[in-house]
């Protein structure tokens, strides 16, 4: 039987699948709730596979010079009356695969996603920088997603997205929205990022900080006024400053310190958590830069953040906190609590004490 891709992506939805799997020697798979699920009886081989990678960039509108000289390739495309898909098409052991996550029409609610109003408040503040790290697919760019579509709706102003590839499409509301694609509309974040800055921009949206060139463009750009969102591929607000400044060399990192404790406003941390009735529950910790924390920041005593965290109010959520409260109302297990934990050993006795 010929594979056709809309339909097996179809079959992926029907199973509420978030991530289609197609790989020589096995049979499709589709990630839903966690869990792999096998949605083809056969394996298949790299002809077959060929043929649904060749599908993928006609939908796509796009060539595979990138894959033929990368051997790896990253683009977006949308199945009619189905849903936007995010692909990356690659060679292993000198065949072709590829894997294509959801993205569905229109963009998502926070509500329907549990974004929690601390998270969604950061949509209001006007410079700086805001960063929303967490590993991948665990709803970075969801998040990024409903504070763009909030500052959209809510304040009048330039947007700016930088994406690789883009995600989530943006209507014009309030705001002007510019979305920029790497590489098809422009060649490198960084140099995406330098034009923005010359764009009048108000909010710059900023896929992901890959390399120091980026970093340190982001860090200009949150310093000259404008509002900068953008993701780590980091756990933790200390393990996500640590990553920024360990990307300079030493002799810079006291004068980034200095420069972060300054423009960041704020660090989201998110993951994805398996409840009891098997179902995934976003788990979010949030940090709110204050003058204890910016301290904390420009004298390298990352590792105390943590506890700032926990004392700090109403503005700051912890994930310890979130963790045991999930636990208290019997929607995780303690073996799942313990194993997302910064402090698993004292998650239970947390749990035990929460009102």
């Amino acid at each position: 039987m010929e594979l056709i891709l809309d339909e097996i992506l179809k079959k992926a939805l029907e199973h509420e699948g978030s991530d289609v799997f197609i790989v020589p020697g096995s049979p499709i798979m589709t990630k839903s709730s966690g869990k792999m699920i096998q949605i083809t009886e056969d394996k298949v081989f790299p002809a077959d596979i060929a043929k649904l990678v060749d599908r993928a960039y006609e939908l796509a509108g796009r060539g595979r010079e990138t894959l033929e000289k990368e051997g790896d390739d990253d683009f977006s495309f949308a199945v009619a009356r189905l849903s936007r898909f995010r692909c990356n098409t690659y060679y292993q052991r000198g065949s072709l695969a590829l894997t294509c996550r959801t993205v569905a029409f229109g963009l998502p609610s926070p509500e329907e996603r549990h974004i929690p109003d601390v998270v969604m408040r950061l949509s209001e503040l006007r410079s700086g920088m805001i960063l929303v790290t967490g590993p991948a697919g665990n709803g970075k760019s969801t998040t990024l997603a409903c504070m763009v579509d909030r500052i959209n709706q809510t304040r009048s102003g330039h947007i700016i997205t930088i994406e690789d590839p883009i995600e989530y499409l943006h209507t014009h509301k309030k705001c002007l929205v510019s979305q920029r694609e790497v590489p098809s509309d422009s060649r490198t974040f960084a140099r995406a990022l330098r034009a923005a800055l010359r764009e009048a921009p108000d909010v710059i949206m900023l896929g992901e900080m890959r390399d120091i060139e980026t970093i340190s463009t982001a860090i200009t750009a949150a310093e000259t006024g404008h509002l900068l969102l953008s993701s780590l591929h980091t756990l933790g607000a200390a393990k996500t400053i640590d990553r920024v400044v360990d990307a300079f060399p030493a002799n810079q990192q006291n004068q980034i310190r200095a420069q972060l404790s300054m423009v960041l406003r704020a660090v989201v941390s998110q993951r994805l958590v398996l409840t009891k009735d098997g179902t995934l529950y976003p788990v979010f910790e949030v940090m709110r830069v204050n003058p204890a924390i910016q301290n904390l920041i420009r004298e390298g005593k990352t590792h105390q953040i943590d506890n700032a965290i926990y004392g700090g109010g109403e503005d700051m959520l912890s994930m310890d906190t979130e963790l045991a409260r999930l636990l208290k109302e019997d929607r995780i297990t303690k073996e799942q609590a313990q194993l997302l934990a910064i402090h698993p050993e004292a998650i239970e006795r947390q749990s035990r004490f929460m009102r």
